[in-house]
């Protein structure tokens, strides 16, 4: 009797190239300081910590036709779905525009710096970092602050280091990206640590470097959340739908 020989089924093609796919350039944590130092310097130094979360989303989502939809979900996460000052902000800063006609559970709104594009050119990437600065910026307590809280705690876990939980960066670099007077930056980090959103901190005076300590296991260290999104947006990187 002859052997029998079990027949290799190919995967289809869809299937083995979704499995393929790796991560072009660097990862979530570094395209959200990427994004977070562009926007320091795109952004007017007075725009709102609301404003600049709402910001740092759509530069993480936007398509190559420089329009971005932003589902009810992600607003809701971070606690804007009821607000429209950050919108207005960002028309009035001719950051961005709102497209009309948004569908009922998005909004629609194409971005006016074409330098933003060449910050990460790979999209799918882009959406995976978007996520990573929602979950990072959407504890519980951090939202019950206020954006100013959630704001701080994605540019500190952006900051840090994943493994150790420790971050470095210059003082007045954080309050740019933030979007604070430099006076006000150590009231913000007392606050974070008193609410365990921050293990500790210390600035250095002659230096001005900033260093810090995540709370392992809570806060702006815990990712493991999921939230409500909505659908995603599966226009390609060629197109978009107005």
């Amino acid at each position: 009797m002859p052997d029998t020989v079990l027949a290799h089924v190919p995967l289809h093609p869809t299937t083995a190239r979704r499995r393929r796919r790796r991560p072009k350039g660097p990862g979530e944590q570094t395209r959200v300081r990427e994004i977070l130092s562009y926007l320091a310097a795109a952004l007017p130094a007075g725009t709102s910590a609301a404003a600049r979360l709402l910001a740092l989303q759509c530069a993480l989502r936007v398509n190559l036709r420089m329009h971005v939809r932003l589902p009810n979900g992600v607003l809701r996460s971070l606690r804007l779905n009821a607000v429209q000052d950050p919108w207005r902000e960002l028309e009035h800063a001719r950051w961005l525009r709102l497209i009309p006609g948004n569908a009922a559970n998005e909004v629609v709104a194409e971005l006016l710096d074409a330098a933003l594009l060449g910050q990460a050119p790979a999209r799918p990437d882009r959406m995976r970092a978007a996520d990573w600065a929602l979950r990072v910026s959407s504890s519980s307590t951090a939202k019950v602050i206020g954006p100013l809280s959630q704001l701080a705690s994605a540019y500190l876990s952006a900051h840090a280091n994943p493994q150790e939980g420790s971050g470095l960066s210059e003082f007045d670099q954080m309050a740019r990206a933030c979007g604070v007077p430099l006076v006000e930056l150590p009231t913000l980090l007392d606050q974070l640590v008193a609410t365990g959103l921050l293990r500790s901190w210390q600035a250095c005076p002659d230096s001005g470097d900033l260093h810090w300590t995540l709370a392992r296991g809570r806060g702006i260290h815990d990712t493991s959340r999921q939230y409500d999104t909505a659908a995603p947006d599966n226009t390609d990187e060629a197109g978009a739908r107005s």
